[in-house]
């Protein structure tokens, strides 16, 4: 326990169920002097002891609210082994839905991610740096179930870029790379690479337009 943790559970003691104290102060994991995890309302975490939530710079923040009361209920469950990396600091808003399965790895570089998340991480999510992600994102790494004769394709790495902007109601799928400074379009479901500085969208996702910027 640093006093940084202690001015930060003072300041926000309102919106902190008693219960979420502990995982703020003892959670697994390294963090560096000047980061806290912060979480707010309804949060239920199941952590194994073996897991680790490993803070390189900033904050972590989880279950942030738009509506008060928050009503919403953000949920993270860690298996063995497994790790939540983040880089630069990071907002997952209410609520959310976040699995790490065993011995997989989960990174948020910076940025924020919009109400209704979902994310089922079963080998390896990277997700970059200044990314906004809007509401009712998907992001698996896997099928979950095997397909005959593509046993080695069920789990693939998914990446996210830096500096990408995702529109609501997107989903990610395995073995994607979204390239630097890419727009994916609201709807879009992305089954592939999408390279970096294009607009894409559609089901599946495209490239609609080339050479675009956004901030």
């Amino acid at each position: 326990m640093n006093l940084l943790q202690v001015k930060t559970i003072i300041a926000n003691i309102q919106k902190i169920k008693f219960r979420n104290i502990y995982f703020m102060l003892f959670a697994p994991g390294k963090r560096s002097k000047e980061s806290v995890i912060l979480t707010y309302g309804n949060f239920f975490y199941g952590l194994k002891s073996s897991s680790a939530i490993n803070i390189h710079k900033g904050s972590l923040i989880l279950n942030s609210d738009f509506s008060k009361p928050n009503p919403f209920m953000g949920v993270l469950k860690m298996y063995d082994n497994s790790e939540l990396n983040v880089e630069n600091g990071f907002v997952i808003h209410a609520p959310f839905h976040i699995v790490i399965n065993h011995n997989a790895h989960l990174k948020l570089g910076s940025g924020y991610i919009n109400r209704n998340a979902k994310i089922r991480c079963l080998k390896e999510i990277n997700i970059g740096n200044n990314v906004a992600i809007g509401e009712d994102f998907t992001i698996w790494d896997s099928d979950s179930h095997i397909i005959k004769g593509k046993e080695n394709e069920t789990t693939q790495t998914t990446v996210i870029g830096n500096n990408v902007w995702i529109g609501i109601n997107v989903t990610v799928l395995k073995g994607v790379t979204i390239g630097d400074g890419a727009m994916i379009a609201a709807g879009a479901v992305v089954t592939r690479n999408i390279p970096a500085g294009v607009l894409a969208g559609g089901v599946p996702a495209k490239v609609i337009k080339e050479k675009i910027e956004w901030k």
